[in-house]
């Protein structure tokens, strides 16, 4: 019996150990980055280029509400002048799929010339957006937009991997299914903090393609 109840100490102990590790993991990420989170337009920091992460696109290829949020803040930055170049990063990774077309699309009936427009094809993740726009479009700063709860991520991410790199939130509320995705966010936190201990690789690298360039290099 003594030996059970030990065991069963044991077990409890390292779950908690086990939580106080994920949640102060997920703190210490959104202190670092929280720094480096700018919410006010006009505050924003000249950049290489303006990071636009993906997200879901519609079956007829119309925007999901959180990625239109994004690139009209995308718009808003870009013509306030805190870079020449917009960097639209997402999943393209199946012919049936796209999003980095359908936000290229956006971005160009919004006034943008496509030429100031890259698209990665093959951000499938926060992690391999940020890697790719370091390595593959030689972007050495960075302004990101994404929403809020998703920024600290990734501005913490840029920084460990040598981007400097800042964060301006799309805004906008009442999102549906938010409170899971607050969720979800702390263990991808926590996943992205060890990526970036070992700086791991990404699915596909490739050529350089330097963002003070042509956007339509990238063209497909």
């Amino acid at each position: 019996m003594k030996k059970i109840n030990k065991l069963i100490i044991a077990i409890i102990t390292l779950i908690i150990i086990g939580i106080i590790m994920v949640f102060g993991i997920n703190q210490y990420v959104k202190l670092v980055a929280n720094k480096n989170i700018i919410q006010e337009v006009e505050n924003a920091n000249k950049s290489d280029a303006i990071l636009v992460l993906g997200c879901q696109v519609m079956e007829d290829g119309s925007l999901s509400l959180m990625l239109k949020d994004r690139l009209d803040k995308a718009v808003e930055l870009y013509k306030q002048g805190i870079a020449e170049k917009i960097i639209v990063s997402g999943d393209h990774g199946r012919e049936e799929y796209d999003e980095v077309n359908a936000m290229k699309t956006y971005l160009i009936e919004n006034e943008i010339p496509s030429e100031n427009i890259f698209m990665d094809h093959a951000g499938f993740s926060t992690y391999e957006s940020l890697y790719r726009a370091g390595y593959i479009f030689k972007a050495e700063k960075l302004t990101v937009v994404t929403q809020e709860y998703h920024l600290y991520r990734a501005v913490y991410i840029g920084n460990k991997l040598g981007i400097e790199t800042y964060g301006v939130p799309a805004i906008k509320t009442g999102y549906y299914g938010q409170a899971s995705r607050e969720i979800r966010e702390i263990l991808a936190r926590d996943k992205d903090f060890i990526k970036c201990i070992f700086k791991s690789k990404p699915t596909y690298l490739g050529e350089s393609i330097p963002v003070s360039g042509n956007g339509d290099l990238t063209n497909d």
